[in-house]
C-alpha cells in the first residue's frame, strides 16, 4: 500500500484496502455490536513463526472465546504503519494494537489525537531527552522482562554445552535486543564461569529482523569458532540460525514462541515471550469494561516469559540441568537473583 495523499481519501478507501494483499479480516458471530480490535503487525509480518504470530494467536483466541471482531494490517514501510493505525482509529475501532517497539511514536501520537480510542503497544519504547515517556491514559505499554527468560535458556545452554562456547545472534542492535543478550550471558556465567558467549547482530535497521541469510552467516561463524549452542533473538532472521544448526548438527535456541518445528532435533529449547497472553488479557479486560492504561510488565512471576520443556526436547536436556534451571527460576522470582537487562 502506498502513502495516501488525502485523509478523506483514506477513509473512503478503508474497506477497499483491507481486502488487498497483505491485509486480512476475521469476523466473530453472535454479538450485535462486538468489541472491534485492530492489530498492525511488526517487521516480518504474519507468518514469522515468532513474535508476530504470537500476537496474532492472542487476538485469534479473543475472537474465538470473547466474540470480538478483529482486523489486522500487515504494513510495508513506515508510512504504511502510520496510515494503517490512522485508518483503524478513524473507523472507530475500540482497541488498536501495534506489534513492536517500532510503533511507539506513532501510537503515542495517535493516542493523543484519539483520546476515546484505546491503544496498546507491545514492547513500547518511547524516549525523550529526559528518559522514558509514560504513555497516555488511553494507551497501555505491554512490556516483558525478556532478560529473565533469556537467563534461564543461557543457563540451560551452558549446562548442555560440551565446548564451553555459546553463541548469540541478535536482530537489530538496540536496547530491547540487548536485554536478551544480557540475560543469556548472565545465565550462562551463573552456572559456568569459564564459558564464553560469542555475540553478533544482523544490523541496525528494521531489516535486521527479516534477513535469514545474515542469520545463517552469523551462526555459521559462531559455530566455526567453537559454539555448540546458539540463541537467536532476531525474528525471521533466526530462521537462518536454524538452517546453520541443521547443516552442522549443532543446537540452536528459538525465541518468542516454540520453534521446535523449524529444526526438529536441533532446537534445544525456545525462550517464550507470551505476547499472545498479553494481547488476550488486554482484550479480555476491555470486554469486561476494565482498562489498564500505563505500563504492564510480564516476567517470570507473571508467566510472561518462560522456556520450552516438553516431550519434543526433553531427551536433549539432562535431568540435572533441568533441576538447576528450575532452581534458578525460583531464585529469580523470589528476588534472590538479579538479572541484568543491559549489556556491560
Amino acid at each position: 500500500m502506498q502513502r495516501l495523499g488525502f485523509y478523506t481519501l483514506a477513509l473512503v478507501a478503508l474497506n477497499v484496502v483491507l481486502l488487498l494483499p497483505g491485509w486480512g479480516r476475521v469476523r466473530s458471530a453472535g454479538q450485535a455490536s462486538p468489541l472491534r480490535v485492530g492489530l498492525v503487525f511488526d517487521v516480518g509480518g504474519r507468518g514469522d513463526k515468532s513474535f508476530n504470530d504470537s500476537a496474532w494467536r492472542g487476538l485469534d483466541r479473543a475472537v474465538r472465546e470473547l466474540g470480538v471482531t478483529a482486523e489486522y494490517i500487515e504494513p510495508g514501510e513506515g508510512s504504511d504503519r502510520e496510515s494503517g493505525i490512522r485508518l483503524l482509529a478513524a473507523e472507530g475501532f475500540d482497541l488498536i494494537i501495534g506489534v513492536g517497539f517500532i510503533f511507539s511514536d506513532d501510537l503515542y501520537a495517535m493516542a493523543k489525537e484519539y483520546p476515546k480510542t484505546r491503544f496498546a503497544c507491545i514492547d513500547y519504547a518511547k524516549f525523550d531527552p529526559n528518559g522514558p515517556v509514560t504513555p497516555p491514559d488511553n494507551m497501555v505499554a505491554l512490556k516483558f522482562r525478556e532478560e529473565e527468560g533469556s537467563f534461564l535458556v543461557g543457563a540451560l545452554a551452558a549446562l548442555t554445552s560440551k565446548s564451553g562456547v555459546l553463541g548469540f545472534v541478535g536482530g537489530m542492535d538496540i536496547p530491547l535486543i540487548h536485554k536478551f543478550e544480557a540475560g543469556y550471558q548472565a545465565g550462562a556465567l551463573a552456572v559456568c564461569d569459564k564459558c564464553r558467549v560469542l555475540v553478533g547482530y544482523a544490523g541496525v535497521t528494521g531489516d535486521a529482523f527479516k534477513n535469514p541469510q545474515k542469520g545463517k552467516e552469523l551462526a555459521l561463524a559462531q559455530y566455526a569458532a567453537g559454539a555448540d549452542v546458539v540463541f537467536h533473538a532476531a525474528g525471521s532472521t533466526g530462521l537462518g540460525v536454524f538452517e546453520a544448526a541443521r547443516q552442522l548438527g549443532r543446537y540452536a535456541i528459538g525465541v518468542d514462541a516454540d520453534q521446535w518445528n523449524e529444526a526438529p532435533g536441533r532446537i534445544l529449547t525456545s525462550m517464550t515471550k507470551q505476547v499472545d497472553v498479553s494481547v488476550f488479557e488486554t482484550v479480555r479486560d476491555l470486554t469486561h469494561g476494565v482498562w489498564h492504561g500505563g505500563v504492564r510488565v510480564f516476567g517470570l512471576r507473571e508467566s510472561g516469559v518462560d522456556y520450552i520443556y516438553d516431550d519434543h526436547n526433553r531427551p536433549l536436556i539432562d535431568a540435572a540441568a533441568r533441576e538447576r534451571v528450575e532452581a534458578l527460576r525460583k531464585q529469580i522470582i523470589a528476588g534472590e537473583v538479579a538479572v541484568p537487562s543491559a549489556r556491560k
